[in-house]
């Protein structure tokens, strides 16, 4: 079962989110209070380029089966850390279509937009973590493995220990590309 393990939110533009009780999502703006909120691009270097474009970047997803992974290459990454709101277990995020919704908890609803491409702030957090999150499949093609961003379409309160449900688009299955 696909479940959420910690919400985490800052209100400042800093890598590493601190865990909360629970988190609110806003439909069409993010989480309430987060540096990221609103309906047109957040993300510093995004905003150096076009202040308009719209927020793809609402809601930062991790799976917690990569923070279990880089442990195995001795790194020490707790949720929250690596800049994520949610941190889930059981569910592959990377492997998620494009447009598939999420409902998490009782109401709250979350659109995956695509990949979050990771920057070398990650450095900052430990030496090596930004290659460690980056890989390379069977053809060679780059794998980004930071996690998901999303956009909110549905309101609600997330807390620790709520459901994931999945809901497949009814388009063709269209790979998640960097966001």
């Amino acid at each position: 079962m696909a479940t959420v393990i910690a919400v985490s939110s800052s209100p400042s533009h800093t890598m590493s989110k601190p865990n909360q009780d629970s988190i609110f999502l806003e439909a069409g703006l993010g989480v309430r209070g987060d540096a990221h909120n609103g309906t047109t691009v957040k993300h510093r270097s995004r905003v150096a380029q076009d202040p308009t474009q719209p927020n793809l970047r609402q809601v930062h997803l991790v799976h917690a089966e990569l923070l279990d992974e880089l442990a195995g290459k001795g790194f020490t990454i707790r949720p929250g850390q690596i800049g994520e709101n949610l941190t889930t277990r059981g569910i592959d995020l990377l492997a998620l279509p494009k447009h598939t919704c999420l409902t998490i908890g009782t109401s709250a609803k979350v659109q995956i937009t695509g990949l979050r491409n990771p920057c070398a702030q990650l450095d900052g957090i430990q030496p090596g973590l930004m290659k460690a999150v980056l890989d390379h499949d069977t053809n060679g093609e780059l794998v980004r493995k930071a996690g998901v961003m999303g956009i909110v379409l549905a309101s609600g309160l997330i807390k620790p220990g709520d459901s994931i449900t999945i809901d497949f688009p009814d388009e063709l299955f269209e790979k998640l590309q960097r966001v």
